[in-house]
């Protein structure tokens, strides 16, 4: 008989369970409505921003921007600001343009009293214009709110992404600055999108690398700040496609090069949107730096007008200025001022969270690669700002709030539950420490200095007081001083009288003719010296506006 011939037997294919869900990622049943919650946390941020800066008055810098911004839409011509390039006052420009303001073409004034004339000398209304001015500005800082959650979402999961963007909607001084017509918010942002972009270009280097550069380009064409990214930016780059390429350092090296000619022609683009041909006959004074300043400015590969800004900051960082920490008025500048002034301006839970949120980045091995990205950036832009002359306010550092932010998120890749309670009450508490100072962003302060009421104690200038509460302050002398005789210091760029506020400044005449309602500006009353400090000195507080302008009885 033939021999039967067996095949041989075949396994069955056995069912593999399901994949284990990444860390953060939400298990079957307990789903999170996450778009939901990124767009509740959006919508309490917009709400936040533009309800305040509805009531404020224009700072000190934004008639500046505004005023430059009205040049650039209507006569195409880069005449005034030269100290900051165009891209941040274009996006200023579109709420402009909208409010279609009178411009006095016979007006010749500086770039100060330009945008005070706009505003009101020309038949406009200041409030609906810096309304305008403003609305592009909280449009871009929300859109960085979906880069510091997406940010997060890929280093850490969902939660984590909430969580990031939680600290940044209820970061005081991302709230104040981003509802302001000015420019620190949107250089941030740029630098944190272009960050993000370097993180994912090590597994898409052809679509991410040329994004990174526009990114950068964008933040330079900002604020010149940002220059010491440039360095780090395009380092990174090469590490992420050197990695992500098995070793190729030719492709590394291209990497890097790309991104820093994607910067540059941003730069140039923005310059030639306001004016194609270029024209720049400067119509202030720009100094002449000399030395190692003076080589870098020669060598940088920008339009002149930017090069002459450079030459125009470098000339402002040689200038005497004062400062004002914890009480103490001094000349020059102290090198410890952005990290004090940060321990006052920052919400306590947010501080522990960003300390955390760093430390795990350096030690969770799965989060190493992803550290340079997070925390190079805002180290060394904060060491170069700590080294600046202007101890005005942490805006110069406001980068902080959204790299940290996304490192704050990297905590919950600590799989402990004490992790996730004690992550719980610290976002809380910033938040209800946040709230609490609505709608007094600008002089936020944490607890432990006492909170806005306080703040002019510790800091001043655009941490506390940057002019934002005249129309407060007419509001206030109409509601519950009618008709008293009122003296008025002022440190700002409104115009009391456009306001209603009759007022005289008591500097210009002898102490004893002082007598009345005297309101003064915590800036000014920070740094009072001679006259002014004796009028306070015999004078009775009665009376708070904003947290920004006092009101004392004479």
């Amino acid at each position: 008989m033939r021999a039967l011939r067996i095949a041989p037997a075949v396994p069955r294919p056995v069912p593999l369970p399901p994949p284990a869900p990444a860390d953060g990622a939400h298990r079957p049943g307990r789903r999170w409505p996450v778009p939901l919650l990124v767009a509740v946390l959006l919508a309490q941020m917009a709400f936040a921003m533009v309800t305040t800066a509805v009531r404020q008055t224009p700072t000190i810098d934004e008639p500046v921007y505004v005023g430059a911004a009205a040049q650039y839409v209507r006569e195409h011509r880069l005449r005034h600001n030269p100290e900051h390039p165009p891209l941040g006052k274009l996006v200023i420009g579109v709420g402009v343009a909208l409010a279609d303001p009178h411009i006095d073409p016979a007006f010749a004034g500086d770039q100060g009293r330009s945008g005070r004339h706009l505003l009101y000398a020309s038949g406009n209304d200041p409030w609906r214009l810096m309304l305008l001015a403003r609305l592009p500005v909280i449009a871009l800082t929300l859109s960085f709110g979906l880069v510091v959650f997406a940010f997060a979402r890929e280093l850490a999961g969902p939660v984590a992404g909430l969580t990031a963007l939680a600290l940044y909607c209820f970061s005081p001084d991302v709230i104040a600055h981003g509802s302001l017509a000015t420019l620190d918010v949107p250089a941030a942002g740029f630098l944190l999108t272009s960050a993000w972009l370097v993180w994912r270009a090590r597994r898409r280097p052809r679509r991410y690398v040329p994004l990174a550069g526009m990114a950068l380009g964008a933040a330079l064409a900002t604020k010149m700040s940002t220059l010491p990214a440039v360095p780090v930016l395009t380092a990174l780059t090469a590490v992420s496609v050197w990695r992500s390429s098995g070793g190729s350092r030719r492709r590394a090296v291209a990497a890097a090069g790309g991104v820093a000619l994607a910067a540059v022609a941003v730069v140039w683009v923005t310059y030639l949107m306001v004016d194609p041909r270029l024209r720049w006959v400067p119509e202030q004074h720009v100094p002449v730096v000399r030395g190692l300043r003076g080589l870098l400015v020669e060598l940088m590969p920008f339009p002149e007008a930017y090069r002459d800004g450079m030459r125009v900051q470098f000339g402002l960082e040689n200038r005497p200025w004062q400062g004002f920490l914890f009480g103490r008025l001094y000349d020059g500048s102290l090198w410890y001022y952005l990290p004090a002034a940060l321990l006052v301006k920052t919400p306590l839970g947010m501080l522990a969270l960003w300390a955390a949120g760093a430390v795990a980045l350096v030690t969770v091995r799965r989060l190493r690669p992803a550290a340079p990205c997070v925390l190079a950036v805002p180290l060394v832009l904060l060491a170069a700002a700590m080294q600046g002359a202007r101890d005005f306010g942490t805006r110069y550092a406001v980068f902080l709030p959204l790299f940290l932010a996304v490192a704050a998120g990297c905590v919950l890749v600590v799989r402990r539950r004490w992790v996730c309670v004690g992550l719980s009450v610290l976002v809380a508490f910033a938040a209800v420490s946040s709230l609490r100072a609505y709608p007094y962003y600008l002089p936020y302060s944490n607890e432990a200095f006492g909170g806005p009421g306080r703040t002019r104690e510790w800091l001043h200038d655009s941490n506390v007081d940057w002019g934002q509460d005249l129309g407060r302050l007419a509001d206030r002398l109409r509601e519950r001083y009618p008709g008293e005789r009122v003296w008025l210091v002022y440190k700002g760029s409104g115009v009391p009288s456009f306001y209603g506020i009759e007022a005289l400044d008591p500097r210009r005449v002898p102490v004893r003719e002082v007598r009345g309602l005297l309101a003064v500006s915590d800036s000014a009353a920070a740094k009072a010296t001679g006259r002014l400090a004796e009028l306070i000195g015999d004078s009775r507080p009665v009376d708070d506006v904003g947290h920004s302008i006092t009101l004392y009885r004479r």
